[in-house]
């Protein structure tokens, strides 16, 4: 690959011209798709009255799309690899959008949860197409650090982006624009993901790994689904216990199966690499941490503090901002320059120190003084480490393989957050239920003390997260020692940019 000078960076000669229209409408796709797993929560009470869901089913309008999204992810991926990343990209749109319709015109609960699952199934399809279109696309070290600071930005804020999209739609339209909303979106992506570059043809000699398919989903949704149901069954639940029992059996059965298969749907060599695999362990354990944070800042903000759907959208505004800032101004800027894990714990560090200052919250405190500080901390931490894990989790993968590559890595967010939701969120309640408990002695004060007692089991729960927090900045640390990247000053590719 020839190497051509312009201003001062150096850039493949061969680069494809579109590349940066690319990144504009794979950055869409995959806002569409992350933001979607957080917008319906705002509205979710007005979807709730509307069709008359029950207080026990409410849930499975989000379950039903991260059950369906984080079962099928690695299937999806390596249905990418083999039928074209760009094909899939452009079907899981065309289906995201179909099943988005679907939900927002829906008139009972049951269409509104098949919805939701149809929506991750596609967003399964979609989710790592995009992310290895992004990877095989820009190869360049300073092109692809701003391509994955963009990404990243994306990928770390989305759920934010969710809070204050939803809660625009919901307070001044209505609870189905929050899936409505995908349409256009979808449409516009679709528009420019014609003019994408054609990948290569697709694999039309090899054959998916059904057995490793079932075994790898069965297994992925078992656990994403006892997760979820721990939150109002309870983590000793005898279906909880099974449903975790079955996901270890089916996940080490699938093990077995990808070292065996021919064509195996995980290749273990993706995971056996040390770097990948701390990024990846680090990835489960800050998304299990972020996760359950979304949760109880949107509580405490509507529930406590009394925000209406807007104004609580608005206050995660800082966040994204940070996010934003973290990773296109700081980890962009830095990633082809120092070693990743330079980047990893000082992020994560960060993020753990603005959780901390979060669990100094109260039933009347003041959103600048207490709550502000604390978003702005978390998003510069965040925003250095999401862009970093996907660009490092990424790199160094055979262009057949970075379907499911990517996939592993999406997997594994989803995987964490709905481990954090459920795990998080039975451990505030639990705090909460003990300390109301040991303090209503007062009746008239009842009210005062139910808020007091929520409010005790966030911080219970968000003192957990911090501590998830800097478990993953010791396993980045520890585990990822890849040096800084090498660049050529001469023709010819880096070593990382050969295909194989």
């Amino acid at each position: 690959m020839r190497l051509t000078r312009t201003g001062e960076e150096a850039v493949p000669a061969d680069a494809d011209p579109r590349r940066w229209w690319g990144l504009v409408v794979i950055a869409l796709a995959q806002l569409m798709v992350v933001l979607d797993a957080t917008i319906v929560n705002i509205a979710l009470p007005s979807a709730q009255r509307d069709l008359g869901i029950s207080d026990g089913d409410r849930q499975w309008v989000v379950t039903a799309y991260t059950l369906s999204f984080g079962g099928l992810l690695l299937l999806g991926g390596r249905v990418a690899d083999l039928a074209g990343r760009k094909r899939a990209f452009l079907i899981g749109l065309v289906g995201f959008a179909g099943a988005s319709a679907l939900g927002g015109a829906a008139t009972g609960s049951a269409t509104l949860f098949g919805a939701r699952a149809v929506q991750g199934v596609f967003a399964a399809l979609l989710a790592p197409a995009a992310l290895s279109l992004l990877t095989t696309t820009f190869t360049d070290p300073r092109e692809r650090g701003r391509a994955f600071g963009v990404y990243g930005a994306l990928a770390g804020s989305g759920a934010a982006i969710g809070f204050l999209l939803g809660g625009v739609l919901t307070e001044y339209l209505d609870w189905r624009w929050c899936l409505y909303v995908n349409v256009p979106i979808a449409i516009v992506a679709f528009a420019g993901g014609l003019a994408l570059p054609q990948d290569r043809p697709a694999h039309t000699h090899a054959r998916l790994d059904v057995p490793g398919a079932l075994l790898g989903c069965g297994g992925l949704v078992a656990l994403v689904y006892g997760c979820a149901e721990a939150e109002t069954r309870g983590w000793v639940d005898p279906l909880i216990i099974g449903c975790l029992c079955c996901a270890a059996l089916l996940l080490t059965a699938f093990v077995l199966r990808q070292a065996r298969a021919p064509v195996p749907l995980l290749p273990l060599r993706i995971v056996r690499d040390r770097d990948r695999a701390g990024c990846l362990v680090t990835l489960m354990l800050a998304v299990t941490a972020l996760f359950g944070l979304f949760l109880f800042l949107t509580y405490y903000l509507q529930s406590v503090l009394g925000y209406p759907p807007v104004r609580t959208g608005l206050a995660f505004l800082p966040l994204t901002l940070s996010i934003t800032v973290g990773s296109t101004q700081i980890s962009a800027r830095l990633l082809h320059r120092v070693a990743p894990r330079v980047l990893l714990v000082p992020g994560m560090l960060l993020a753990a120190t603005g959780m901390s200052l979060l669990t100094r919250i109260r039933a009347d405190s003041a959103y600048a003084s207490e709550v502000l500080p604390a978003l702005v901390l978390i998003g510069l931490g965040v925003g250095a480490t999401v862009m970093t894990v996907f660009a490092t989790a990424t790199a160094d993968v055979s262009a057949r393989d970075s379907g499911v590559a990517s996939a592993t890595v999406t997997t594994v967010q989803q995987v964490g957050g709905s481990i954090g939701t459920a795990l998080l969120n039975t451990v505030a309640t639990t705090a909460s239920a003990s300390w109301i408990a040991a303090n209503l002695t007062d009746p008239a004060r009842s009210d005062l003390v139910t808020r007091e007692g929520v409010v005790h089991g966030y911080t219970v729960a968000i003192w957990l997260g911090t501590g998830i927090m800097l478990l993953a900045a010791l396993v980045g640390g520890l585990m990822v020692t890849k040096g800084p990247p090498r660049h050529t000053t001469h023709a010819g590719p880096a070593a990382h940019e050969r295909a194989p």
